[in-house]
């Protein structure tokens, strides 16, 4: 290339600007998914996406080489968390019907289950004891091992847990509790609460995402529709405004960003920066009700499950980030 060319080049660049947060690269439909959608989990190896279809009672299997639903599989009560973990080839379905299944992740087929969990929703995983956490009820995590599919134990709450999440650099569970009003400090070794932190004149806290080096949490609040920032010291930061119906929160540790999707309609984007003043870099539409999601840092992609609304059907939205 020529120099001229070469500065053409940098000088239409620039004239450009930078490239958005967050870019919609794919849609990939759900025909016949009515009502609301849950949340999803991703099968990196096998390129396939999870996808609690609460509304409609199942889960659906995307291909996303192919871009298309390739299976759905009926008759669950009210699917809502999922996790996929390869090393045991099972795929975990937390449902409001008060059951755990775990399903064969070649056969799709049903190989284990737990009952006597009313309104199991959110998975997590702890890779050092290879035990899974389900929150459910009026206020518990039980205690699973993943291998077994035994039930453990529970660690009671003061209310049903929303979104939690296990802390990497310690014993720690950080736990949404929107009807106490808190997140919840748990020592998952002494399965016991240690602590709370409240969060005031902010209510409706559903997501939340963390971020272990940095030692904060990411807390999307509905009452009102704030971003809230504290340090897991319980020592506030930041709040800012985000979109409304706010339902997942995620940390991008690697551009330093938040990313908050809402029922209202959008994705906001969010600088995360730790001396900075989380300014909301981009609010980018996705589709009404469109409030679940799941960031795989793997594919630097953004999964957002839009329910079929206003005569459109469902849909997986992916957003690729530069």
């Amino acid at each position: 290339m020529g120099a001229g060319i070469a500065l053409e080049f940098a000088w239409l660049l620039a004239l450009a600007g930078p490239p958005p947060p967050l870019r919609l690269v794919q849609t990939i439909a759900l025909p016949g998914v009515v009502r609301r959608i849950d949340h999803m989990a991703v099968d990196l190896g096998g390129q396939r996406l999870f996808v609690a279809a609460l509304g409609n009672g199942s889960l659906e299997v995307v291909d996303l080489r192919a871009g298309k639903r390739i299976r759905s599989i009926p008759g669950l009560t009210e699917p809502q968390g999922l996790g996929y973990f390869p090393e045991v080839h099972k795929i975990i379905v937390a449902t409001g019907g008060g059951s755990v299944a775990a399903y064969d992740d070649r056969t799709l087929n049903v190989v284990a289950r737990l009952d006597g969990l009313p309104d199991a929703d959110n998975v997590r995983y702890d890779v050092a004891t290879r035990q899974v956490y389900v929150g459910y009820g009026d206020g518990a995590l039980a205690v699973i091992d993943l291998r077994t599919m035994r039930r453990l134990g529970d660690i009671k709450l003061p209310g049903h847990p929303e979104s939690f999440w296990l802390d990497a650099s310690g014993p720690q569970i950080y736990v949404n509790v929107p009807a106490a009003q808190q997140v919840v400090i748990v020592d998952r070794k002494a399965r016991s609460t240690v602590g709370a932190m409240p969060l005031h004149q902010f209510q409706a806290n559903y997501p939340m995402s963390l971020d272990t080096a940095g030692h904060r949490l990411f807390i999307g609040t509905r009452k009102p529709a704030r971003l809230v920032v504290v340090d897991t010291a319980a020592r506030p930061i930041n709040d800012v405004e985000c979109v409304g119906d706010t339902d997942d929160v995620f940390y991008d540790p690697a551009r330093r960003r938040v990313y908050v999707t809402g029922g209202e309609g959008f994705v906001d984007v969010f600088d995360a920066a730790a001396a900075g003043q989380y300014l909301r870099l981009a609010r980018i539409p996705t589709a009404p009700g469109a409030r679940t999601s799941l960031w795989v840092p793997e594919l630097n992609r953004l999964y957002v499950a839009a329910p079929n609304r206003n005569g459109h059907e469902a849909v997986i939205q992916i957003f690729q980030a530069p």
